[in-house]
């Protein structure tokens, strides 16, 4: 993480057939060594100047996964390009250059918009024809017309839901209204029940599933498996808990794996506190926050049909293991059953 960056994650996902590639038609990307975290780590090291990996996005940072990438002449060009950036403006566009993909987490920073959604908008907008996969130029162009407050403009800046029922696109990657992240539902099960149940629509960081499913940190999972339910669940619960702590999520791929470390953080929490929480409280507490998001949620109109994938994963087969998310609805309510 250090040295590469979490864009270390684009080579894996490739290998594994899990990046979803041209708005999630394909699980491997042609042009993804050109985009790694690799590949960021040679241009910063051969281009100099301002160039980085090892940054720490915070001053007490121990993990220092951020970067500055620089362009050709050795000045800023953005901070950060992160994995799930990078994918989104990358693979799932079809684009295979740091420099593009960087210019448009830029204007993504510039302009106070998500990387994630704005690179799968501009992915579902290429389904529909306004761009070529692969168009990098025109990918930056259809950013401006966010800024420029253009009809379409306002079409894309409302996200890839909409972008999709404007123009008719019905490969729509998103669950209750927010794009999914760069992890394929149909190659890796578990990431999928998590973004169809997380309360806060399809989100990666809240049951990171791919720890086990693909990394095999904290265990190893079947990433093909069906039976993911009681995984997401505990994922999600666990995950509560650190994000309410004031941790980065990224201790969990330590304290997965070392029980004196998880035992670590409740015992700072204790200290901070002033609680006699033990690790059994873990799971009570992180399911007790999932609970009351739930019920927001569900005064908001929200309802467990809401807790399902996109329509086309059920039954578009994904290259190139040609799989389909065949998890049944009744393992999705599982989840929440507690």
């Amino acid at each position: 993480m250090n040295t590469y960056g979490t864009a270390v994650l684009i080579n894996i996902m490739n290998e594994a057939g899990g990046l979803p590639t041209r708005n999630f038609s394909s699980g491997r990307f042609e042009g993804a060594a050109k985009i790694s975290g690799e590949a960021i780590h040679e241009a910063c090291k051969t281009r100099g100047g301002v160039g980085k990996t090892g940054h720490g996005c915070s001053p007490g940072c121990i993990i220092q996964c951020s970067n500055v990438y620089p362009k050709p002449d050795g000045t800023e060009l953005v901070s950060v390009q992160e994995y799930e950036s990078v994918w989104a403006f990358g693979a799932d566009c079809g684009i295979d250059d740091l420099d593009v993909t960087g210019e448009l987490i830029y204007l993504c920073n510039d302009y106070g918009v998500d990387t994630i959604e704005a690179g799968v908008t501009i992915g579902v907008a290429m389904e529909a024809g306004l761009a070529g996969f692969g168009d990098g130029k025109k990918a930056i162009e259809l950013m401006h017309e966010i800024s420029k407050g253009t009809p379409l403009g306002h079409i894309l800046g409302n996200g890839a839901a909409a972008t999709a029922k404007v123009f008719g696109v019905v490969r729509c990657p998103t669950v209750k209204g927010q794009a999914i992240p760069a992890y394929e539902p149909r190659a890796v099960k578990g990431i999928g029940v998590t973004y169809a149940t997380s309360n806060m629509g399809a989100d990666h960081t809240s049951g990171y599933t791919i720890a086990p499913e693909i990394l095999a940190v904290g265990g190893k999972a079947d990433p093909f498996a069906v039976e993911k339910a009681e995984l997401s669940r505990n994922f999600q619960s666990a995950t509560a808990v650190i994000d309410s702590s004031g941790y980065c999520l990224f201790i969990a791929f330590a304290i997965l794996d070392i029980a004196e470390g998880f035992e670590g953080m409740v015992e700072t929490v204790n200290g901070v506190q002033g609680t006699s929480w033990t690790m059994d409280d873990v799971t009570r507490i992180g399911q007790e926050i999932i609970r009351k998001e739930r019920q927001f949620n569900q005064a908001a109109g929200f309802t467990p049909a809401h807790d399902r994938l996109p329509e086309f994963m059920k039954y578009e087969s994904l290259p190139p293991h040609n799989t389909t998310f065949d998890v049944s609805e009744e393992i999705l309510d599982q989840v929440y059953a507690f």
